[in-house]
């Protein structure tokens, strides 16, 4: 079997792994966004909860549009909960809504790996754009006979951002979420098994970043016997 048709084949397992943690995540939120927690706190509250808890006054929370959208935007200064769990008073809206609260910490505090990523983050959009392409391109110059090893060498080489970019992502999504259920214990915005419950929210989504890095990796060692195709 050629290096190409290899190449394609190997992308299987994380192609599985993506399907998966998507699958897992949606009905674990699914699941628990019809679980009301005793508290009666809506995502907006308790985010609002925990940063006055911490003292952190100069960070707004506002609803975004769509479905797990949500994020910390440590520019704007912003905690953004979506739709499904802004209002909402349900187990997975404090888990989500803590999570979030959980980077804004991060950010308060300066933790390296949050400071590390969100340097990545140009060389990670300029590799998962041109990496690839600047393969493809080197191999069409290979098969006209012209160099083009150098755009391949330069597509791996932009593509390590990416790879870099998720690796980096997990310790930082793993801390937040140990944050968050620790924050959401200790004040008592969960009960007793709705701990639990939010434990097993915030691990479904760690799953989705765990498989996005292993399916990165995977793309990398296509692109890396794509160049050997060429021979």
């Amino acid at each position: 079997m050629s290096y190409y048709w290899l190449s394609y084949l190997i992308l299987i397992p994380g192609a599985l792994l993506m399907f998966w943690a998507q699958s897992q995540i949606k009905g674990t939120y699914h699941r628990y966004s019809q679980v009301r927690s005793s508290m009666g706190m809506s995502g907006a509250e308790v985010a609002q909860a925990i940063l006055a808890k911490m003292g952190i006054y100069d960070v707004s929370v506002e609803p975004v549009a769509g479905e797990l959208t949500d994020h910390y935007d440590p520019s704007a200064k912003a905690v953004r909960l979506s739709q499904g769990i802004y209002g909402s008073d349900s187990i997975a809206a404090a888990a989500v809504a803590a999570h979030e609260c959980g980077h804004v910490l991060q950010d308060k505090q300066g933790y390296k790996f949050m400071n590390l990523r969100a340097s990545l983050v140009p060389v990670a959009n300029l590799g998962s754009q041109l990496g690839p392409t600047l393969v493809i391109i080197g191999l069409f110059l290979s098969a006209m006979g012209t160099i083009s090893s150098v755009f391949i060498n330069i597509g791996i080489i932009l593509f390590l951002g990416v790879i870099a970019f998720h690796i980096i992502t997990l310790p930082v999504e793993f801390n937040a979420s140990s944050r968050a259920l620790k924050l959401i214990n200790q004040m008592g915005i969960l009960q007793g098994e709705e701990n639990k419950a939010a434990r097993k929210v915030l691990n479904a989504a760690a799953w989705t970043y765990v498989a996005t890095a292993f399916y990165g990796v995977l793309q990398l060692i296509q692109l890396l016997l794509i160049s050997r195709s060429r021979g």
